[in-house]
């Protein structure tokens, strides 16, 4: 807007530009000091497989749709991996089928095993994802240490499948961080992927930083010595009961964590039967403007 030259002319034209232009700042920035409420929620989705163990993409997508969630973080995705999830992309299904907006993270991309005669086939993958209902602004798939599951005598190096998806929630920007950590029992990978993790997240920004969300299946218990670190700097929004297994949770290994910046308003297990071998962890927030 051109209010130099209103300042040329005449008092009122003036007065009505700083009008508008005060208009167009508080509709682009809204106001400080009141928080946005936000129902989030992490789920391993198994492969598109229930705790029995049958792939039934219908079960899941009435399960996530129970949760009613706006920001959902999905573990064990597969994209076109193989004959167990019947060859097809489960994150861009499972957002389509949902109504959200879909950022996926591979941990694995493999050639297609029909390379050779399908040279157009797509690549196999499996990793995390994030579901919003909120546009995606960015999406980053950073490295962390892992061992991998997909060669003989592996080593711990660094691999993708830690994502990190920047959402627009009514005008406030908020990072969400989708990640699964190593199963074995030995805690080594699980430690140095926290101390990873924890190096993207803290990172500094050009401006102010956003508030951010990390869900996941840490397959670690809330007190287990390698998270100690993450309860530093993050609140663990506990839902007070377990989440694994599913037909009848034992260890509470699938967290949402937040920020400051996010007030934690409740949290809780979700009955969604066998529709996975994890149960999902539902949490309402309020993200505070900044």
């Amino acid at each position: 807007m051109r209010i130099h030259l209103a300042l040329r002319r005449h008092v009122v034209p003036l007065l009505l530009a700083i009008g508008l232009v005060l208009t167009a700042s508080a509709t682009a920035h809204p106001a400080t000091g009141r928080s946005v409420p936000l129902r989030v929620a992490t789920y391993n989705v198994h492969a598109g497989a229930g705790a029995d163990e049958a792939f039934d993409l219908d079960r899941q997508v009435r399960a996530l749709r129970s949760l009613d969630a706006d920001v959902i973080g999905l573990q064990e995705v597969d994209v076109h991996w193989g004959a167990r999830s019947e060859w097809r992309d489960l994150a861009r299904e499972l957002g389509h089928r949902l109504g959200m907006h879909v950022a996926f993270g591979p941990i694995y991309s493999l050639a297609p095993e029909s390379a050779a005669s399908r040279p157009t086939a797509p690549r196999r993958e499996f990793g995390v994802a994030v579901l919003s209902r909120h546009p995606v602004l960015r999406v980053r798939n950073h490295e962390i240490t892992r061992l991998s599951t997909q060669g003989e005598n592996p080593r711990p190096e660094p691999a993708p499948g830690f994502l990190q998806a920047t959402v627009a929630v009514r005008g406030v920007p908020l990072d969400v961080y989708a990640t699964h950590l190593d199963y074995r029992p030995d805690p080594a990978v699980r430690t140095a992927q926290v101390a990873d993790m924890l190096q993207v997240m803290n990172r500094p920004c050009p401006r102010r930083c956003p508030a951010h969300l990390l869900l996941g299946d840490f397959n670690a218990q809330p007190d287990a010595p390698e998270l100690a670190p993450l309860w530093a700097t993050l609140r663990d929004a506990d839902p007070g009961a377990p989440t694994f297994p599913a037909t009848a949770p034992e260890s509470r290994i699938d967290y949402v964590a937040v920020s400051a910046g996010v007030e934690i308003r409740s949290a809780r297990t979700a009955p969604t039967g066998s529709a996975s071998d994890h149960l999902p962890v539902v949490a309402e927030l309020r993200l505070g403007r900044r």
